[in-house]
């Protein structure tokens, strides 16, 4: 694996010296990487439509892997429709699609996936953050207050893309694919797969456009699509355009734009329209607005008889104007979303409901975990208040739900709080990550 991972990077080295586009990316998705790739899956992962689990397809692994590059090198390969299932979202009773490959497929879309990290990582921007290796959520997070508190920032367009991931243009993606890699058979693969189709229940449906979450490849196809779209176009377009300053930080299909002056927010949203219409995409217009903010935004506001700042949400936090503890200089702080709160909350008391008659011991460890893992993503810079909001919900279910073990009261909050939680404690919140830059 590291011989031809190696060998696609001076491939690629050659290419970018002569201003050429890359070839000959196909033939690396071989028996070794192929195996590789098989080494490091996940068995635990759901299956596809052909319902072949990791452990299955090890019993034959060699001979899999030999059938599987000889029905590619003779364009025999095809990819199985996805299989459909869905998630909870935002704790409401709303569904999330998710596309799941069978398992063959996924080793693929696996390897393509990291081919075309070698060929798109060093083209992307620094200010794009979902999907990327050694960026997160929290780097994104860190940039947008960077960008509010340090440059000339006074106004932001928070948007959103209505339904991205159901409505990438197969066609455009192509289209910025072809631009890049002259490789006609590693691009037929990946056609292949945006064709695959879906099957819901047992129906089939084609896919004409978009490229389903859950699919390997998929969060590396939407980067180089929203590369185009909106990077590109934003660094090219907007900023030679601009009277002020203007900044953008993305992740994934969620983006926030910075701006000094309103006249530049206000093109940009009237121009981005018309440039996603192109391209097959559209705003969500009920999250997409325009907004004051930024170290002057209160004083401002206040002058013309307006209230506080409004806030805007990325990444499940909140962004809103505020100052240091002094009192001397602005702020640009963070708070878990409520959007987000609720949904965790919501989910929490589901899960202490459904458990509350298991084995104390288990029980508290389980909770524990999930406490810690909400604050390893939420435990950032001025938010361990609404860590504390959510660990005191969670306390309060606690007590609820263990009483309802039994018909009698198992316990009152002497009991509970000085006496089990003792020999039960529950995690408590500290700030993980520190979104002061650096």
């Amino acid at each position: 694996m590291i011989a031809e991972l190696a060998e696609i990077q001076r491939n690629i080295d050659k290419a970018d010296r002569t201003d050429r586009r890359v070839q000959n990316l196909a033939s690396y998705i071989n028996e070794n990487t192929l195996r590789a790739v098989h080494k490091k899956m996940d068995g635990r992962k759901a299956v596809g439509t052909d319902r072949v689990t990791k452990d299955e397809y090890s019993i034959n692994l060699e001979q899999n892997l030999t059938s599987l590059v000889d029905r590619m090198k003779r364009g025999a390969y095809k990819p199985q429709p996805s299989r459909r299932v869905y998630i909870p979202k935002d704790g409401k009773g709303k569904k999330r699609p998710l596309g799941i490959s069978s398992y063959e497929d996924k080793l693929v879309e696996a390897v393509i996936a990291e081919i075309l990290t070698m060929v798109y990582e060093p083209k992307f921007y620094d200010f794009s953050y979902g999907f990327r290796p050694g960026r997160s959520c929290h780097m994104a997070v860190r940039e947008v207050v960077k960008d509010v508190q340090l440059h000339k920032t006074s106004w932001v367009v928070e948007a959103d893309i209505k339904g991205f991931f159901d409505h990438v243009s197969h066609e455009w993606l192509m289209k910025m694919l072809e631009h890049d890699i002259a490789d006609k058979r590693f691009l037929e693969i990946i056609e292949k797969f945006l064709d695959a189709g879906i099957m819901d229940n047992g129906i089939y449906s084609d896919t004409i456009e978009g490229t389903p979450q859950g699919n390997g490849a998929s969060p590396m196809l939407a980067n180089i699509f929203l590369h185009y779209v909106l990077d590109n176009w934003f660094d090219v377009v907007m900023r030679r355009q601009s009277h002020g300053e203007c900044y953008i930080v993305r992740y994934a299909d969620d983006f926030i734009c910075c701006f000094q002056y309103p006249n530049d927010a206000e093109w940009f949203v009237k121009a981005l329209r018309k440039r996603f219409d192109k391209y097959g995409l559209s705003l969500a217009e009920d999250k997409t607005k325009i907004l004051e903010f930024g170290r002057y935004a209160a004083r401002k506001r206040a002058e013309r008889g307006l209230g506080k700042p409004e806030t805007f949400d990325f990444l499940g936090f909140t962004f809103y104007c505020s100052m240091n503890t002094q009192r001397t200089f602005f702020r640009c702080k963070v708070k878990t979303s409520r959007k987000k709160l609720r949904g965790k909350i919501r989910a929490m008391k589901e899960w202490i409901r459904n458990h509350n008659n298991m084995p104390l011991g288990w029980l508290f460890s389980k909770i524990n975990e999930k406490l810690r893992g909400h604050y390893q993503y939420y435990g950032v810079t001025d938010n361990i208040v609404e860590c504390k909001r959510f660990l005191r919900q969670t306390t309060w279910y606690l007590l609820k739900y263990l009483n309802r073990r039994s018909q009698k009261r198992s316990y009152n909050n002497d009991t509970f709080f000085n006496g089990l939680l003792k020999t039960f404690p529950l995690a408590r919140p500290r700030m993980r990550v520190s979104l002061y830059y650096r």
